[in-house]
């Protein structure tokens, strides 16, 4: 789990579909980017509903942990 201010650039480990309109927006296994993410933040601000994430604030989104 990182912030989702962390996220841009990592790969996701987790599904997030936003309702409206319910099309995934990440899928797990692609690479997040900022735009994306800016859309979910300021959806969610506005009261779009996110029922996949594992952290239901959206403070944090879960990623795969990248080797050293």
């Amino acid at each position: 789990m990182v912030p989702v201010e962390e996220a841009a650039g990592r790969t996701a480990a987790e599904q997030i579909t936003p309702y409206p309109p319910g099309v995934p927006a990440i899928l797990p296994g692609e690479r997040i980017n900022a735009a994306v993410l800016e859309y979910l933040v300021s959806g969610k601000e506005a009261g779009m509903v996110l029922p996949d994430p594992a952290d239901s604030s959206f403070k944090t989104i879960r990623v795969v942990q990248e080797q050293p």
